[in-house]
């Protein structure tokens, strides 16, 4: 091992050590997948972790972050795209066993419905964009809300296309989770064009 690897040990042991601690927290908001590095503590309490510290089909992996207490709210953007639909239902129920009573998961995920043909091209498994040769499944809100009521959650659909084109959205706020590539916060919409929006919903457990 060289130095470098060891130094760069020592550092993601001590990132995991801090992780570890904030969230053994009362109720944590966790991202799930985030692009920062785990540990980080963000804006409005959020805390961040990536599959490597929180891969959500090993149970293991929730046991050690979080032990008996139960989370608060979870945050995925554009993860569950990357889950084949068993991993993806599998997924829903580990989040499901794992949030309080009350406690939600926020989620985002390319629009299998998107009017636009570049936006598909990108997005679909496969597609030209970033990340989708590691795309499993280009969901509908149908198909999505479907999986997470499966499982037992409520489900509000917060931005969606439907199958004539038509776009929904209702009121949301970032402080109950931050989405990017929405309508509201993806750089690309200007002109009040919706070049690139995600289904979003709220999955709430009773």
């Amino acid at each position: 091992m060289t130095i470098r690897d060891f130094a760069k040990n020592i550092y993601e042991r001590l990132l995991y050590r801090r992780l570890r601690v904030l969230c053994r927290r009362e109720l944590p908001k966790i991202i799930i997948g985030a692009h920062v590095r785990p540990g980080l503590l963000l804006d409005n309490g959020w805390i961040s972790t990536s599959q490597k510290s929180l891969d959500m089909l090993k149970e293991e992996n929730w046991q050690n972050l979080f032990g008996n207490r139960r989370i608060g709210a979870l945050l995925a953007e554009h993860v569950w795209e990357h889950l084949t639909p068993e991993d993806g239902l599998r997924a829903a129920e580990m989040c499901f066993a794992h949030l309080a009573p009350g406690g939600w998961l926020r989620v985002a995920v390319p629009d299998g419905l998107h009017p636009g043909s570049e936006y598909i091209q990108k997005v679909r498994p496969g597609g030209s964009g970033a990340g989708s040769d590691d795309h499993k499944v280009l969901y509908t809100y149908v198909e999505l809300s479907n999986l997470f009521g499966q499982v037992g959650f409520q489900v509000d659909l917060l931005e969606y296309f439907d199958s004539n084109g038509t776009f929904h959205k209702k009121e949301w706020s970032s402080k109950e989770g931050h989405i990017h590539r929405s309508s509201l916060n993806d750089i690309r919409n200007v002109h009040d064009e919706l070049v690139y929006t995600s289904i979003i919903l709220d999955a709430r457990k009773p």
